[in-house]
């Protein structure tokens, strides 16, 4: 089976959201799990990022990854990491270097100004978008030449509002830092509430003024074929679950 690479005009740059198709990886993985933290066999997670690596036009070794940790933190890179320090984004200038996000209902969102040729790349949940992971990525670009204004950034396939189930404590949290977040919440049923973290991501990313910002509109949690969903597992009291990976590159 052939890698299925969802793609947005956007982005001028090469890129991709990679969907689960064409993968090595069998059971619970089936398909492209590039996750290496998963429980799934280390060799075969490692044939399916090599073939990630030669869609993208770059060595195994250029496709960088962080080890992500549901933070705001930023790394700007040059090369291969002799480790993988713990960040939720990263940023680059040099060509040849490819930026990777794993991601299994949280937002994959790329970043690229094709004018200055300075991308970037962020794994971004509820929290990291809430601490400002987005805006960071954005101002780690400019330290590398980049303009605000120039800069376009795509969210990728993530966990739409309908599926996004959370309890009146997630609704304060929001609530507290802004009235205005109310917005983003649907009523759910009982006393839990829906949220549409696409649309906050974008809220996020328009309000710091980035030149043109969008989602691609799938869902992970509504499409098991070409999607891994931690939501999705967990309802279904799977043991593990495999991870999406989203990439750009100079």
């Amino acid at each position: 089976m052939t890698l299925e690479i969802i793609t947005s005009e956007a982005l001028p740059l090469r890129h991709g959201f990679f969907t689960r198709k064409g993968g090595a990886s069998s059971g619970i993985f089936f398909g492209l799990n590039c996750g290496a933290g998963s429980s799934d066999q280390a060799e075969v997670v490692a044939i399916n990022r090599t073939r990630v690596a030669d869609a993208m036009g770059v060595g195994v070794d250029h496709l960088l990854g962080v080890h992500q940790v549901h933070s705001a933190d930023v790394i700007a890179v040059a090369g291969p990491l002799p480790v993988r320090p713990h960040a939720d984004a990263m940023v680059t200038a040099t060509p040849g270097v490819a930026l990777s996000v794993l991601t299994a209902d949280c937002q994959p969102v790329l970043f690229a100004d094709a004018k200055a040729r300075v991308i970037g790349a962020a794994h971004a949940g509820w929290r990291g978008a809430f601490d400002g992971v987005l805006e960071a990525t954005l101002d780690a670009m400019e330290k590398l030449g980049a303009r605000r204004a120039d800069i376009s950034a795509v969210i990728g396939p993530t966990i739409s509002q309908s599926a996004y189930e959370v309890g009146p404590e997630f609704f304060e949290t929001f609530t507290d830092d802004d009235r205005d977040n109310a917005r983003f919440f649907a009523q759910g049923k009982g006393d839990r509430l829906l949220f549409d973290l696409p649309a906050f991501g974008l809220h996020r990313l328009r309000s710091a003024g980035v030149g043109h910002a969008e989602w691609t509109r799938h869902c992970t949690y509504a499409d098991p074929e070409r999607f891994f969903s931690f939501r999705r597992t967990t309802h279904a009291k799977e043991a593990d679950y495999g991870r999406l990976i989203s990439v750009i590159r100079l």
